[in-house]
């Protein structure tokens, strides 16, 4: 697959003579779910490993930050960096200070405490206010930590925070080894994918994906619909869909696409079968049906077995395969066979196989499959704005630099 200039005018750790003394903050993606005060998913931690690796091996003296949660300006226990810098201790091998603050008195006097070889991890930038608000005063306190800028936030990229956008402006930035691949595989589908150009598409809603999808049907051989979206795209088509999650105000956009699509070769997958049950419960008692006889008073919660084998047989002969959204309600056992066939197609594939972050990343690391892909995106946002042909900011910033 070759790559495309998104890393155009954009330096990288390629470029940075890392050595003992030189002060670096990186800006890391580390927004990971907790529960009990444990990260449940640690792929964001994980992946940002290499990158701080490399680093803490030059002798780099090395200020992390990261957003964690939505808190609301000011610091709140329940999205504390503090298990974060845990799990990242033992992920590097390697003792890993959490300042108490984002750029406090704390925050300043462990940054200055700093050695050769060791790590920082601030606080929760959004503890901030001004992180949300590009706020210059916020940048100027975190760009004082550091003599130059690392962006390893992929997940990040496109948000235009003071963390993201506005510390390169003021210290030279270079893009993390995280960054970087992301940049590269992404621009890849954008410009010269191996075909055919397979992308499956799912996920609760069709408005959220309206952009990348009118993108994609101009890029792909074939494109396969599931998740609560595909509810839209069948009404589009005639069919009934019981009480299905259906978003009316874009049947009708969906159904000018598919037209378009179809005019121009693109083969459009839906399902020809679902997985129905009379409410959205776990428990609720689920049966397959054709779409064609949908009962009026259940709602479909997967995509059916024969649906899951098309789309199967699709990737299987792809050259390049997206996957962004699961198939169903994976998280129940009753509604995981649609995601699971399909994230079992994708790891088995013989092409390029890509997945879009978000969900479809959670799905395929919960079934064990995520090394037998070539590329899992940490950035599910991130990735469908760059595929949607959006600058985003991070990279912006960076090019800047």
């Amino acid at each position: 697959m070759a790559a495309v200039p998104l890393l155009e005018g954009v330096r990288t750790l390629d470029d940075l003579e890392v050595r003992p003394g030189l002060r670096v903050f990186v800006r890391a993606d580390l927004n990971v779910p907790l529960r009990d005060g444990r990260v449940t998913d640690d792929l964001r931690v994980r992946s940002s490993v290499p990158t701080l690796r490399r680093l803490l091996d030059g002798g780099a003296r090395v200020v992390v930050a990261s957003h964690l949660g939505r808190p609301k300006g000011e610091p709140d226990p329940a999205s504390s960096m503090a298990p974060v810098g845990a799990l990242l201790e033992e992920l590097l091998g390697a003792p890993v200070m959490v300042a108490t603050d984002v750029v406090g008195d704390d925050a300043r006097a462990k940054a200055d405490a700093l050695e050769d070889g060791e790590v920082l991890l601030l606080e929760n930038l959004r503890w901030d206010a001004g992180e949300t608000k590009n706020d210059d005063a916020l940048a100027d306190a975190l760009a004082a930590f550091a003599d130059v800028y690392v962006d390893d936030a992929f997940g990040a990229a496109h948000r235009a925070h003071a963390s993201i956008s506005g510390v390169p402006a003021r210290i030279p930035g270079y893009a993390g080894l995280l960054l970087a691949r992301e940049l590269e595989v992404l621009g890849g589908l954008q410009a010269d994918p191996a075909s055919p150009y397979v992308a499956v598409l799912g996920g609760a809603k069709v408005s959220d994906k309206l952009l990348v999808l009118e993108q994609l049907l101009q890029r792909v051989d074939a494109i396969a619909v599931g998740g609560a979206m595909a509810f839209t795209f069948l009404v589009a088509e005639g069919f009934e869909v019981g009480t299905s999650r259906v978003e009316e105000d874009q049947v009708d956009t969906v159904r000018d696409l598919v037209a378009q699509a179809r005019e121009r070769g693109v083969d459009v997958l839906l399902p020809t079968d679902v997985v129905v049950a009379p409410a959205f419960e776990q428990d609720a008692p689920a049966t397959t049906v054709p779409v064609a006889a949908m009962p009026a008073d259940q709602m479909g919660l997967d995509v059916g077995p024969d649906t899951a084998a098309a789309y199967a047989a699709a990737i299987a002969d792809a050259g390049s395969v997206f996957w962004n959204g699961p198939m169903g309600v994976f998280e129940w056992e009753a509604f995981a066979a649609g995601t699971r066939t399909v994230a079992q197609a994708v790891a088995d594939a013989q092409g390029f196989t890509i997945v879009g972050g978000g969900d479809s990343a959670a799905a395929i690391r919960a079934f064990g499959l995520d090394d037998a892909v070539d590329h899992v995106s940490t950035g599910g946002g991130a990735s469908l704005e760059l595929l949607e042909g959006k600058t985003l900011p991070g990279v912006a910033a960076l090019r800047q630099a």
